[in-house]
């Protein structure tokens, strides 16, 4: 339910009834400062606020033959006020309504992916605090390290989003900028009151400066921290892909009554929702270089970064929205297997407590390159005769002249290395 109705909300602000919206308040606003400037009659004012109104179909009729979707909306526009349309879009360019628009419907699906990550949140800390002392290893190279906790996982997750919440909002403000200056950016035929008025009225701030368009260095940062926040979401959902290989198994995706895995293989149970996230944070990076692309226009501006717009505005907010609903309910869902964390942490005969009697024989004043040999050599015959690595190296001579085999038991222990995970924890969550 929850992607349903996120993408829903996505799709109904980048439909053509909201943006025309957007549209008709932008041109309406810009009538109210212009009359308060003494350019429209009060009354005209009035009979513009009552009648303004637009027709999606008639706009595109209009738009067949004036190959103009500004001049197509402000004359669909105009037939509904009558003879005072003739004060609308005064001194303005198209770009003044498109720009401004697009700021605002980017604030728009800005709001929206923030609850997205709010919900996302939420399900992860969830997870982290039901797993907090679930003991697994810890892998770097994809090879066993030392032992962590679920929890853990989760919790470096949940700081990661965090972090892109907070650019998500850094974003939002970015791009929370409208213009009014006209058709390059003097403000020639309307003064910079008119975009402040107007600016405000949106809850834009206004551009300090612009040609005849706003510069699109802003819209690029906000492209890349779409970009960035699914390079996050593809890092988890390939942390799960992995630890649902059958090799692994620690995890997996829920698999619904009825589901089917494989048209071929009746046994298969894949993370199809992990992948489809992977896919779609390419598509996400592909927008923002298009964004980027953006950036350098000829003089005040040309018309190469529109058609770009028209695609990445609507899809790269809607498959970001569509990305966080989907791995908020694959983390929601997420089966959890400790028994298999706990078996596949045997698998080495626990040769991941080699830094502990390194270091150990280090305090009792064995050189590190000495200490490192001695352990070295155990772990490895461990690694390759499958062997318990404490038994060995318990019955190791050397080893055992410095400290006693006693003494190397009560050393290796898993809650070595998971008892500061309470202390991170506040460190993430607070108290």
């Amino acid at each position: 339910m929850i992607d349903r109705y996120t993408r829903d909300c996505m799709r109904r602000i980048w439909s053509d009834e909201n943006r025309y919206a957007t549209w008709l308040a932008i041109e309406l606003y810009a009538c109210e400062a212009l009359c308060e400037l003494g350019q429209i009659p009060h009354d005209a004012l009035t009979r513009i606020r009552e009648r303004a109104r637009f027709d999606v179909r008639r706009i595109l009729e209009i738009e067949e033959v004036t190959k103009h979707d500004v001049i197509a909306f402000t004359t669909c526009v105009a037939e509904f006020i009558g003879e005072d349309g003739r004060y609308l879009h005064w001194g303005l360019t198209s770009s003044d309504v498109l720009d401004t628009s697009f700021s605002m419907l980017l604030r728009q699906a800005a709001e929206q992916l923030l609850q997205d990550i709010d919900a996302l949140l939420a399900v992860i800390k969830e997870k982290a605090y039901q797993y907090k002392d679930t003991v697994m290893i810890g892998r770097s190279h994809g090879i066993h390290a030392e032992p962590i906790t679920f929890g853990l996982k989760m919790a470096i997750w949940y700081d990661e989003m965090q972090r892109q919440r907070h650019r998500m909002l850094q974003a939002r403000d970015t791009v929370s900028v409208g213009k009014l200056s006209g058709a390059v950016g003097t403000f020639a035929y309307n003064p910079p009151f008119v975009e402040a008025y107007v600016c405000r009225k949106c809850g834009l701030k206004p551009a300090p400066v612009s040609s005849q368009i706003i510069q699109r260095d802003v819209y690029a940062e906000f492209f890349c921290t779409l970009a960035q926040i699914g390079c996050s979401l593809e890092k988890f959902a390939v942390e799960i892909r992995h630890l649902q290989r059958t090799e692994v198994s620690e995890v997996s995706e829920y698999f619904s009554p009825g589901q089917k895995g494989s048209s071929a293989m009746p046994h298969k149970r894949k993370p199809v929702l992990s992948e489809n996230i992977s896919g779609l944070a390419r598509l996400l990076r592909s927008y923002a270089l298009a964004a980027m692309e953006n950036v350098a226009l000829w003089h005040e501006r040309d018309i190469s970064h529109s058609s770009v717009e028209r695609v990445i505005g609507p899809d790269s907010t809607i498959v970001l929205d569509f990305m966080l609903a989907r791995l908020t309910n694959v983390i929601k869902n997420l089966i959890v297997y400790p028994d298999a964390m706990k078996a596949n942490m045997d698998k080495t005969g626990g040769v991941f407590y080699s830094q502990r009697l390194l270091l150990e024989l280090t305090q009792r004043g064995i050189s590190r390159e000495d200490g490192y040999r001695m352990v070295q050599r155990n772990a490895l015959a461990a690694w390759d005769r499958k062997e318990n690595f404490v038994d060995l190296i318990a019955q190791d001579p050397e080893v055992t002249a410095i400290i006693s085999a006693e003494e190397i038991r009560r050393l290796c222990t898993p809650e070595f290395f998971t008892k500061h995970v309470d202390e991170i924890f506040q460190r993430v969550f607070g108290t």
